[in-house]
């Protein structure tokens, strides 16, 4: 039956939403969305109010805590939000800031010179979305306590104790997990935003700790303070690089009138040459990131490419032919630059503040960045001609790379003729529904071909290791056919031509042995992504498939397993299920504590062979006291938590007999074999070995496939390792992998 239409529609279907119901149906509106981004951009909306009170001189130290039952804290030592009877609202003035949108101290100036909250939704906003919220504040000498619930007041304001001098801020919060589908706080995220803001305000120091840990049981803990300021910063980012200039400093100042009145504008701009041919652009407004950019951004572009064009001109080291071609992307080849301003009453695209929309400092910033970069050329002329060869270096490869270029363009989306001859595309034209397949060789990429599902599954096979992206120009790159094979099938174009919304497959999905070649296919692959074509990553477009490493049978029935540790978990399981486990006095262990102590043995098996594949001794490592080094930490950690349990570790290296089943080495072999009896195990050494139904059932089938989505948590993080292992500079990669070496598990499966 047809649905039946409804043609009422008056006053009574208008809805009008008071106060945080608007923010509670609508969340996205207010803070992008309600998956990981917006979880944690609660965050930044209370630690950018403490910023806030840094940047008006009154808060020095800022402390944001993870707490073990997943809320968190900020904790600031401002001035504390005013607790005094508002004069219009009649309530507390903190219970106004937290229940009622565009209520905040920060729209007339007289507090705030500058900072980051603009519509005073901000707190408010994470005070709705959040299942509880609880608020300390220090002031007048007083301890203020107040609680909230989704928006509500639950406990009134009232004094809890006395605080003496001091003042400040506390706020609690728990997410409420009706509105978000994540469930918890990443210390990686966090970090790069906190590290970001101690960067810019290098006055300040910020203590964060995660007290709940990663699912590993990995805890992080890390104060930030650097003195040198967005100086300091752009190191940081270069940290690996090789700079070909230093890092060259310089700010300013102007006023702006606007209808509303004469502001002062400021400006800080440093900036970086390296060698390497990628760009890092972090822009700030009052220590917001805008990770669109916006009009300080588009002013400093202008003042670079204006100022580099006007020094080489004049002095001769650009040639007038040369002038012509010459764009700002070669002037910015390896540059790195933080440009941080303060803004009055700044004009945000969006409540996420992700784009500066204000159009009177885009001719500042480029007023500012045109008069002190022209200086400090002047005065350094060596430094001056460097930039300018790179420069010129940079637009060369570019004009040698169009010839390169012209073979990956396509006349539209689903032309397939100008496709590449190997892709085995699918007949699914929707790009949301369909997947590409990167398969490592001819022979897994025949398999993938025969088992796949032909109308939404496109498979390209590679043919040995692409050309590493990290180090080499776009000219060479586009000349690697592998490259230009991707490129034309993925079907964004590259360069000029890039569009990401012409992108063929919404999964692009990175496929390769479970070896060491595989590995580093793979990582060639995402150094690729990563530099190249990044929006895909942030899209959510780039996958890594997870083939299984073990295919177990036992009386007709088969399973995969992904990992050996998965494996050894399986085994142990099966072992137990007939099998006595005795402990120290002979007395049979119950089944869930035989299983804990079964799990730590194979763990601590696993740390003392990996070890001792790299030359140390297991037990030597684990009684000096001076040992250092992540092989050492992680031996006191397994045979402490041992320990914990009832054991020592000499019951694991001794010759006696610790439990009435022998040795400790010695149960866990035998359990684990027990698991073993009437089992068929095969590893597979790589994808090839599978048949087509086989790999297209464990690691293609969209019901039964585990993949890892591609991400970007820390977009600075993610730049320096691929700088490290990926770039030129040897002795910062010897020592990463020295320094790491026993933490590697499964490197040649």
């Amino acid at each position: 039956m047809a649905e039946e239409k409804n043609g009422n529609y008056n006053a009574e279907n208008i809805q009008v939403l008071e106060g945080m119901e608007a923010v509670r149906k609508r969340p996205a509106m207010y803070i992008g969305d309600t998956g990981e981004r917006g979880y944690h951009h609660l965050v930044y909306e209370v630690v950018d109010n403490s910023i806030d009170e840094a940047l008006a001189g009154y808060c020095s130290l800022i402390d944001v805590v993870i707490n073990r039952d997943g809320s968190l804290t900020v904790r600031d030592n401002g001035r504390g939000i005013p607790v005094d009877m508002h004069p219009t609202q009649h309530k507390p003035a903190i219970e106004v800031v937290l229940t009622v949108l565009h209520a905040g101290g920060k729209f007339d100036g007289s507090n705030y010179k500058v900072s980051g909250g603009l519509h005073g939704v901000g707190v408010s906003c994470v005070n709705a979305l959040s299942d509880w919220m609880k608020v300390d504040v220090k002031r007048g000498g007083k301890l203020h306590h107040i609680e909230f619930s989704r928006g509500h007041v639950t406990r009134p304001l009232e004094v809890v104790g006395d605080c003496g001098d001091e003042t400040g801020t506390t706020v609690t919060f728990f997410p409420d997990h009706t509105i978000f589908t994540c469930r918890k706080f990443k210390a990686s995220i966090l970090a790069a935003r906190l590290r970001e803001l101690a960067f810019l305000n290098k006055g300040v120091t910020i203590h964060f700790k995660d007290e709940e840990g990663d699912e590993n049981g990995h805890f992080f803990e890390e104060t930030f303070h650097y003195e040198g300021g967005i100086d300091a910063f752009v190191e940081y980012l270069n940290a690996n690089k090789a700079p070909i200039s230093p890092v060259i400093h310089f700010e300013g100042q102007r006023e702006c009138t606007r209808l509303d009145g004469t502001y002062l504008i400021q400006a800080e701009v440093s900036m970086q040459y390296t060698d390497t041919y990628s760009t890092i652009e972090q822009t700030y407004c009052n220590n917001i990131h805008t990770v669109e950019g916006g009009t300080h951004l588009s002013g400093f572009r202008r003042a670079l490419t204006a100022t580099v064009k006007g020094y080489g001109e004049r002095n001769k080291l650009i040639k007038e032919k040369e002038l012509a071609s010459l764009t700002g992307d070669d002037m910015r080849e390896g540059l790195t630059v933080v440009v941080s301003v303060k803004v009055p009453q700044p004009q945000f695209e969006g409540q996420t503040k992700t784009k500066l929309g204000n159009g009177e400092v885009d001719g500042i910033v480029s007023g500012i960045v045109s008069e002190k970069l022209m200086t400090f050329f002047e005065e350094n002329p060596a430094v001056a001609k460097t930039i300018i060869e790179k420069t010129l270096l940079a637009n060369r490869a570019r004009e040698a790379a169009r010839a390169a270029r012209e073979s990956t363009r396509r006349k539209g989306v689903m032309d397939g003729l100008s496709l590449p001859g190997k892709l085995r595309d699918c007949s699914e034209r929707d790009p949301a529904k369909t997947e590409l397949y990167l398969v490592e060789g001819d022979s897994a990429g025949g398999s993938a071909c025969k088992g796949r599902n032909r109308a939404t599954q496109a498979i390209l096979p590679l043919r040995g290791k692409i050309i590493n992206v990290e180090k080499a120009r776009i000219d060479r790159m586009l000349a690697n056919n592998e490259v230009r094979t991707m490129i034309t099938a993925i079907g964004c174009g590259f360069g000029e031509e890039w569009d990401v919304s012409k992108a063929r497959y919404h999964k692009i999905v990175i496929m390769t042995d479970a070896d060491v070649d595989g590995a580093h296919i793979r990582t060639l692959l995402l150094t690729f992504f990563y530099r190249r074509m990044p929006e895909l990553i942030e899209k959510g477009y780039v996958y890594i498939a997870q083939p299984p490493l073990y295919k177990v049978e036992r009386k007709k029935k088969t399973e995969y397993v992904l990992t050996d540790g998965e494996l050894t978990e399986k085994l142990l399981t099966l072992g137990l299920d007939d099998y006595e486990v005795k402990g120290k006095d002979g007395a049979p262990l119950d089944r869930e504590r035989a299983r804990a102590l079964l799990v730590l043995l194979a763990e601590i098996e696993a740390t003392a062979k990996m070890v001792g594949e790299r030359g140390f001794d297991a037990a030597a490592l684990l009684k000096d006291e001076t040992a250092q080094g992540s092989g050492a930490s992680m031996l006191k950690k397994e045979f402490s938590s041992l320990s914990g349990i009832g054991y020592a570790a000499e019951d694991w290296f001794g010759t006696n007999a610790p439990t009435a089943n022998g040795p400790l080495v010695k149960l866990l072999d035998a359990v684990r074999n027990h698991g073993k009896q009437g089992l068929a195990i095969m590893r597979f050494k790589g994808l090839g070995e599978m048949d087509a139904d086989e790999l297209y059932d464990t690691t293609m089938n969209p019901e039964k496939r585990h993949m890892l989505r591609v991400k970007l948590e820390d977009a600075v993080k993610a730049d320096q390792m691929f700088t490290l292992l990926m770039g030129d500079e040897v002795e910062p990669r010897r020592k990463f992998i020295e320094d790491n070496a026993l933490n590697v598990r499964n490197l040649d499966f």
